[in-house]
């Protein structure tokens, strides 16, 4: 909460100057919708053929609003992928977009890659049992194909992507129910496939429990440095621990198998997996997703975010100092999280707003900006920061040259107007 706070006071700081800056060059710094034909599009569907399922696959891929930029090309993005892709695709994306650009900049942005389904029990079961409740006999023919399933997420899709997107080598992948099962399968087999990963109430259960005894043996091993685990259980059975633990069904069996989890979550600490485990009291097997997804980036990407106190710090800078202290910072959370992050466009912009008025910060402020140009040289919102800065400044040759080169990078009435009136008082 108190950090909320925090985020709303620095908010109102800014808040005209960065309604300024929207009304110049649009909303394109903010959100990665766009809207085509009278609808607004979240992302795009992409397809690729997969000799290994020997099928045409579909994913759904959303890409973050500063990838429009051309000269971007160069930036990489660490990629989500996403399994239940249709069901859990809109939300995650949006989840995401809206943390990396908020004031605060939780996480960074990211390319979110939605893997649909064509045979999900075939795709995420690690083994086929011979009968399991409500399920058929027919359907659990084609069970058990969870490794020849991550062998094409592996050889072929995320080669895909890495050839076909700004895709870093950072990856994430994020499964429930079912794909929360494959996503444990993935850490205890092909640990290094993946940075991060977030099992959403994992269907331990499965098959009487037999990945919970690799999971048991695997855990108990140090070979997950580097690695980070996010798992959430939700309330399944809706019974106390006393009933559930004696509950014949399959949510009984399925909150009996999230509690093993725990405990050996619990009791190997010194294997290098950095690990939380976080029950939801509240919320159902399907219910559950929406607020743990949320969870779980907000806990894999903890040290993206400059805490309060860091932000003090870089305001009672010298001038200069507050964009040194802003690259240190991030110098930081690349060491951390293993490939190069920039400090986010909007929220150095914000931090110039912030400064510019301030007397003797103009130089602090310019120096933000700067850092911006350097960083996105080709984003038409940090150009036309610049000439704001300028004009602020009273120097209008140099406002008119920023605002020309926003202009070419896109073209924006609001802006054109501006620089149209710089010119006529000349």
């Amino acid at each position: 909460m108190r950090l909320y706070i925090w985020a709303l006071k620095l908010t109102s700081f800014c808040m005209k100057q960065l309604l300024f800056l929207l009304l110049l060059v649009g909303p394109a710094l903010a959100q990665a919708q766009t809207v085509k034909n009278g609808a607004i599009v979240i992302g795009q569907v992409d397809s690729l053929r997969s000799t290994v399922l020997n099928e045409q696959r579909k994913v759904w891929v959303s890409m973050p609003a500063s990838a429009s930029f051309s000269t971007l090309a160069k930036q990489r993005y660490p990629v989500v992928y996403l399994l239940d892709g249709a069901s859990h695709f809109a939300y995650t994306a949006d989840i995401i977009q809206r943390l990396s650009a908020a004031t605060s900049s939780v996480f960074p942005e990211m390319i979110v890659v939605g893997i649909t389904n064509t045979q999900r029990t075939r795709d995420l079961t690690t083994s086929r049992p011979t009968s399991v409740e409500d399920m058929s006999a027919e359907e659990l023919k084609t069970a058990g194909g969870a490794e020849n399933f991550t062998a094409f997420i592996e050889k072929e899709l995320i080669p895909y992507i890495e050839a076909h997107y700004p895709a870093s080598a950072h990856r994430t992948l994020i499964g429930h129910s079912f794909g929360g099962l494959l996503v444990m399968n993935t850490l205890v087999h092909h640990a290094t496939l993946f940075e991060n990963y977030v099992a959403l109430d994992p269907s331990m259960w499965w098959d009487g429990g037999k990945l919970l005894q690799e999971v048991h043996e695997a855990f108990a091993q140090p070979r997950f440095q580097g690695r980070t685990l996010f798992v959430a259980s939700a309330n399944t059975t809706g019974l106390d621990s006393v009933l559930a633990a004696k509950d014949p069904s399959v949510d009984g069996q399925h909150t009996r198998a999230k509690w093993k989890l725990r405990q050996d979550l619990a009791r190997n600490k010194s294997n290098g997996l950095r690990s939380a485990y976080r029950y939801y009291p509240t919320d159902t097997h399907s219910l559950v997703t929406v607020d743990a997804t949320y969870d779980a980036l907000r806990y894999i990407f903890q040290s993206y975010m400059l805490s309060p106190a860091e932000y003090s710090t870089i305001f009672a800078d010298k001038p200069i100092e507050a964009a040194a202290k802003l690259v240190a910072h991030y110098q930081r959370v690349s060491a951390r999280v293993g490939y190069p992050v920039l400090p986010p466009e909007p929220l150095v912009t914000r931090m110039g707003y912030n400064l510019l008025p301030k007397s003797g910060q103009a130089p602090n402020a310019l120096a933000l900006f700067q850092l911006n140009l350097q960083n996105y040289p080709a984003s038409p919102s940090a150009h036309a920061a610049m000439g704001y800065y300028y004009e602020a400044q009273k120097q209008p040759d140099l406002a008119i040259a920023s605002y020309t080169r926003s202009l070419q990078l896109k073209e924006t009435p609001a802006l054109r107007k501006r620089l149209d009136q710089l010119q006529a008082k000349k």
